[in-house]
């Protein structure tokens, strides 16, 4: 089975690491919805300590983000760097990526493969190459598909998969030319539930 269906099924939710196979019959938490390995659905799990439940945490969430751990981690030093909650700051830097905002927006159908497109090229940033998917987008900017690619057979099959995306209250799509605005930095209800974002503080504090 794949590895990042495997993460999905150690984690015990979907991270949507696999785009739209994850919302179809298809996806490994409707076909075996337990953790992998030896014994399947009955084996007795042992109880994590705490270290293990801190780790088990931000090895999730570094998956959802799709990074690496030195990416993760750099993020995480940044964000204790700045004023404010360092945890919500924390999770404001990685929902501000670049390439997350490109898959926010619908125009990719998993983080993996937004980072992908930013590499190629595919998109600009207030009109200006952008290719490095962790750049820190700001209120105001506007993420657009670059002109010489927007005729491509992925560009030209993907209008309907972004008209009918769910987007945050922080983003706005531009229908007209499937630009997307970012409207305000993403309020603490923008903000992804499903990470204990304290966990992964005490992780890293230790």
């Amino acid at each position: 089975m794949d590895n990042k269906c495997k993460q999905c099924r150690r984690a015990g939710e979907k991270l949507m690491l696999k785009g739209d196979r994850c919302n179809s019959p298809k996806c490994a938490m409707v076909k075996r919805n337990y953790a992998p390995g030896a014994g399947g659905p009955n084996k007795r799990r042992q109880k994590l300590s705490d270290y293990g439940t801190q780790l088990k945490e931000k090895q999730q969430a570094k998956h959802y983000y799709n990074l690496r751990e030195k990416q993760f981690r750099l993020t995480f030093e940044r964000a204790q760097k700045m004023s404010g909650d360092a945890g919500k700051n924390f999770l404001r830097l990685l929902e501000m990526r670049l390439d997350n905002v490109v898959y926010r927006l619908g125009f990719a159908i998993s983080r993996q493969q937004a980072r992908q497109l930013v590499n190629h090229g595919h998109f600009l940033l207030d009109g200006k190459k952008a290719d490095i998917p962790s750049i820190t987008v700001k209120p105001e900017q506007v993420v657009s598909i670059k002109p010489n690619k927007a005729n491509n057979n992925y560009f030209r099959n993907v209008v309907e998969q972004v008209k009918r995306a769910e987007r945050p209250s922080w983003l706005n799509l531009n229908t007209d030319d499937l630009s997307g605005k970012i409207l305000h930095v993403p309020t603490d209800n923008d903000l992804p539930s499903n990470i204990n974002v304290q966990m992964i503080i005490e992780f890293y504090s230790k």
